[in-house]
């Protein structure tokens, strides 16, 4: 754990961010406002697209001291980018059906002034997961609402618990013994520290893997 007098200063984890942004082919830096706040970065401003909005947000949490992320961008699209409901349903659609990971025929989606709602119900965490990214780099998509649900496995907390981290000892870059797992039915809350935003996918994508996992709550903090 960084001791509270080697960790960054707001103004340094500002700068990172920004350095972070600009550094990231996705994002516009320019579009992008960054503040923070005891560790906690505000990201505000206006992009082109959800893709951008959400890469925004991936390149601030993969800054070494950041807690949290506040996303306020707003998505506006460029006019040669305006479709309409029925042609982004559409390609949500052949989306869905593309991606050999997703079960679409098991998921609804629903397209209101841009805005796609995501139904239905799979598997596992990671099919759900996989159907939002499917969608998000999609021509005219301003946000996804994802009301996907996991199916309830039998399996007890202390199994599921167990095959976490079993899941963890496999595939996580770093020491499982570090993140704590709290389970409640198929939903899980990850605690512990981690080095960096490798690992802290890395280890969000064993337990979202994991059958029994309903969705996951990241608790965890780049130290």
């Amino acid at each position: 754990m960084t001791s509270h007098s080697t960790r960054k200063t707001d103004v340094e984890i500002q700068q990172d961010v920004l350095k972070e942004l600009s550094s990231d082919a996705r994002v516009e830096p320019t579009d992008v406002g960054v503040e923070v706040h005891g560790a906690v970065v505000t990201l505000t401003g206006t992009v082109s697209s959800w893709a951008e909005n959400v890469a925004a947000e991936e390149a601030a949490h993969r800054v070494n001291g950041v807690f949290d992320v506040a996303n306020d961008v707003i998505v506006r699209l460029p006019s040669s980018s305006e479709l309409d409901d029925t042609q982004i349903a559409a390609a949500v659609r052949d989306a869905l059906q593309c991606d050999v990971c997703v079960p679409d025929q098991r998921i609804q989606s629903t397209v209101t002034g841009g805005y796609v709602t995501l139904k239905g119900n799979v598997e596992n965490c990671a099919q759900r997961e996989e159907a939002a990214r499917a969608v998000r780099n999609l021509a005219g998509v301003r946000g996804i609402v994802n009301l996907i649900a996991v199916s309830h496995a039998e399996v007890t907390p202390k199994n599921l618990r167990g095959a976490i981290q079993s899941a963890l000892e496999r595939h996580a870059d770093r020491d499982a013994a570090r993140i704590q797992i709290d389970v409640e039915g198929g939903h899980v809350t990850l605690y512990g520290d981690v080095h960096s935003w490798a690992e802290r996918r890395a280890v969000i994508g064993a337990v979202t893997a994991t059958r029994g996992v309903e969705d996951v709550v990241d608790r965890m903090r780049i130290a």
